[in-house]
């Protein structure tokens, strides 16, 4: 058997991949009898071209992938287009195209770069959202969710982007006030809109967290955060003119005797009617320019705290003091109750505020041990933490977490408030005011207002021929055909609803869709999702940390109360990459003019290159930055396994047989093929450090290049390393791997790919060395290494170290007081 001497992927890559399509290797379901593993990457959005960032995930999911098919799995390794949403949009109008056709191009476009770069992805299951074959399921669910209660129309502030003329998500409004999408303004609109109740699903939401052991701390911690449980106490503070209360929450009622002044939101609906008349002037300024600015100006960090005193008071129902009530930059109407009780000598925003405006500061909490507290116009900072109250009527006394509840329970009896839980979490409004998304099944009748499409009648398909601006109302408002329908229930004259859902819909479910995805009975199998669901492993960005990760989280425990899963969480390990940075160390954007585009880089190097590359850059949570140089040292390296084999080819048709003949080297090169097969594997399962394992393919073919085989069982050595390095390759540089594997293994494996070939066990008794390294130490000084059994035990590692010249000279003249040995790793002389 012969091969060429030169590399040359691009000769050997498009071979490979119609070998694999022909094959049906990574259709699922070939192995019935297997266990089963699910590997998916968040499918892309394809708003314009395939990027490096695309690649990486693709290209870590794909290693795994691989890598447990051969470990003998049933694997589900599915892809799709995320095809429907504003960014395509956008772009559409941008261009002066249909988004339709826009999107078709870049998905045929993403399928051939993603084809190109050997990803083993089982294409029969492929979907694209935009098609109304899938989005008539989006529709059936919500159908269902309305009967649930979960869907609802309401009226509410919502945020309205300036740029894309449409509703967007709170978790889609960025720093500054800004839309994620565009990056233009974002105002607050009253507007009616649909939304789902996923604040009934904020305790379970919660609690299920502590079961995702295997998601990152900072994803779980991140959706902790928003969801934001807080518990404590509503408590009406009466008007002391009479009227209506200002009921504020709060979680440390325990303070309530400190309560010095009330603070109220300036866009607070009691604002207007508590303002005193010589105060209105410079109230209304304050409210006006508040309203002008952002609600991250206003509240984030290192923010000046700016108020004005609205000239009138309240009464503090467990004192019966009257405080007096402003309103201030730092209270949001939209948070808990829209005002706050401020208690300057316990919190330190409060405690700000009441020194920049001379307000009292009263100490009411001591601590529990230590020195106590000053009185308040003595404090220099606000004393935070629980302690035992003072000062607190028929509570002093009390430490602060028994207070709690007690005091709650007080306010419950005495009819001034309760004990009570809030959350951060807000219900996802989801209606848009554009065309490219998923229409809403719903028809509005003068005689039967609103009402659902039958499921029978379902898809509500998008009309083609919209007139789509980006400005004034929804595009099919605009289309008579699609609007004018007749109601469901009388037959008469209806308009249909004229908005759209949200893409985030289309992305909280794709996932099961993929388990029977031609299924036109229902959304998916509940069979299929017995055997294959919850996803094993799920590769994405964290920037999907409370937005995708929590709607479709809070979209699967919906399905399973509908009976379509029989699990809680959706994905069992979530591991999350960093990002791609252009050759400038920004991250790659056409903004900066720093994208590398895949293509091109499979075209010069191939795709196991760049595969290589995105693997041995850094760990997958790590960014990497752009290297054409690292690159170029990962093609000659593949470059260099492709010339060895080359090199030792007189050693394909060595005996097995003879490895147990193998001694001196051909033993050492042995145990290094098993060290290393450990090691690879590993990198792949234990912590994804794919960067480790390619580490240690390298020093492999180092020890290859280093060793002339001169007998049968060398020969044999060499043989069984060459298989195992293209075995082991397989995941990382699928395409080369199988080249090479089929000629090492010669005409048996004509009929046979690498793809489907099992990974390689390592030897325990390989891995073992015979001998071992030893530091050799005088005074924790490093003076030399010794060679000693791995056995050895302190006087035979002792005699070798004292014989060693270098040690000598440490030690000559020397008195040893004590002998420090570590097996298997260092002695240490300690002399005098």
């Amino acid at each position: 058997m012969s091969m060429n001497e030169r590399y040359e992927p691009q000769s050997i890559e498009p071979r490979w991949q119609r070998r694999w399509e022909e094959a049906g290797a990574f259709k699922a379901g070939r192995r019935p009898d297997a266990d089963t593993r699910y590997v998916l990457e968040m499918f892309p959005y394809p708003s314009g071209a395939m990027h490096m960032g695309h690649a990486r995930v693709y290209t870590i999911g794909d290693a795994l992938a691989r890598h447990l098919r051969m470990r003998g799995f049933d694997v589900l390794h599915p892809i799709g287009f995320d095809a429907l949403g504003l960014p395509a949009e956008n772009a559409a109008i941008k261009d002066g195209r249909h988004p339709a056709e826009r999107t078709r191009e870049n998905v045929v476009s993403f399928r051939a770069e993603m084809k190109r770069l050997g990803y083993s992805f089982d294409w029969d299951r492929e979907l694209v959202t935009a098609d109304a074959s899938y989005y008539r399921w989006n529709q059936w669910f919500f159908l269902k969710m309305l009967e649930k209660g979960i869907a609802y129309r309401r009226q509410g502030k919502v945020n309205w982007c300036t740029g894309c003329q449409t509703v967007i998500a709170n978790e889609q409004v960025v720093d500054d006030n800004r839309c994620e999408r565009c990056g233009s303004p974002v105002v607050e609109k009253i507007h009616p809109e649909w939304a789902f109740r996923i604040t009934a699903y904020a305790q379970q939401l919660l609690d299920g967290l502590d079961g995702l052991k295997d998601w990152p701390d900072r994803v779980t911690t991140m959706q902790r955060n928003w969801i934001g449980k807080s518990e404590g106490a509503e408590v009406d503070f009466a008007l002391a003119a009479g009227g209506a209360a200002v009921k504020v929450f709060t979680t440390r009622v325990d303070t309530i005797y400190g309560c010095t002044y009330v603070v109220l939101a300036p866009e607070h609906p009691l604002v207007a009617q508590v303002t005193a008349p010589d105060r209105r002037a410079e109230v209304d300024a304050f409210v006006a320019r508040m309203r002008k600015t952002d609600a991250v100006e206003r509240t984030g960090e290192g923010a000046p705290k700016e108020g004005v005193f609205t000239g009138a008071f309240a009464v503090n129902p467990f004192t019966g003091e009257q405080v007096p009530i402003w309103i201030a930059n730092f209270v949001l109407a939209e948070y808990g109750t829209g005002a706050v009780m401020s208690v300057p000598a316990h919190d330190q925003r409060d405690f700000e505020f009441a020194r920049k405006y001379g307000l009292p500061v009263r100490v009411v909490i001591q601590p529990a041990q230590g020195a106590r507290l000053p009185p308040g116009d003595a404090l220099e900072r606000a004393a935070t933490e629980d302690g035992v109250l003072e000062g607190s009527g028929p509570f002093t006394g009390l430490a602060s977490a028994e207070a709690r509840p007690r005091m709650s329970a007080h306010a419950a009896e005495q009819g001034f408030g309760q004990g009570t839980v809030r959350w951060h979490l807000r219900d996802w409004g989801f209606s848009r005011q554009r065309y490219w998304g998923t229409p809403i099944p719903i028809v509005y009748c003068d005689e039967h207002g609103m009402v659902p499409v039958p499921e029978q009648d379902l898809p509500v398909v998008l009309p083609a021929e919209a007139i789509i601006t980006g400005t004034g109302e929804p595009p099919l408002a605009k289309v008579a055909s699609f609007v004018n329908t007749t109601c469901p229930r009388c037959g008469k004259p209806a308009r249909r609803e004229v908005e759209t859902m949200d893409t985030f819909v289309d992305s909280s479910w794709y996932y099961a869709r993929y388990l029977s995805p031609k299924d036109e009975a229902r959304p998916f199998d509940p069979e299929a999702a017995r055997r294959w669901l919850p996803v094993d492993v799920y590769v994405g960005g964290p920037e999907h940390a409370v937005m995708h990760l929590l709607y479709f989280r809070f979209w699967h425990r919906v399905m399973h109360e509908l009976g379509l899963v029989h699990e809680d969480e959706p994905v069992r390990r979530l591991v999350t990459q960093g990002i791609v940075n252009g050759p400038d160390g920004r991250k790659m954007s056409k903004r900066w003019g720093n994208v590398v585009a895949p293509g091109g880089m499979v075209s010069r190097f191939g795709a196991d290159t760049v595969r290589m590359f995105m693997l041995f850059a850094a760990p997958p949570e790590k960014d990497i930055d752009w290297s054409d140089e690292q690159v170029d040292g990962l093609f000659r390296f593949l470059a260099r396994v492709w010339r060895i084999y080359h090199a030792r080819q007189a050693c394909f048709d060595a005996s097995d047989a003879a490895l147990a003949e193998a001694a001196g080297e051909a033993l050492e090169l042995r145990r290094r093929t098993h060290r290393t097969i450990k090691r690879v594997t590993e990198g792949l399962e234990a912590d994804l450090k794919f960067n480790t394992s390619i580490a240690a393919l390298m020093e492999l073919v180092n020890a290859l290049y280093a060793f002339e085989p001169a007998s049968e069982p060398d020969r044999a050595a060499v043989r069984e390393a060459l298989l195992a390095l293209a075995t082991l390759l397989a995941p990382f540089a699928p395409h080369v791997a199988e080249e090479l594997w089929h000629e090492v293994m010669g005409p048996v494996a004509r009929d046979r790919l690498v793809a489907d070939a099992p990974w390689p066990p390592f030897d325990p008794a390989l891995i073992v060395a015979d001998t071992v390294t030893i530091a050799v130490q005088v005074n924790g000084k490093l003076r030399g290494e010794v060679q000693a059994p791995a056995a050895a035990g302190e006087a035979e590692v002792r005699a070798l170290a004292e014989a060693d010249e270098k040690v000598k000279i440490h030690l000559a003249g020397k008195t040893v007081r004590k002998v420090v040995f570590v097996p298997k790793r260092l002695v240490n002389f300690v002399v005098a």
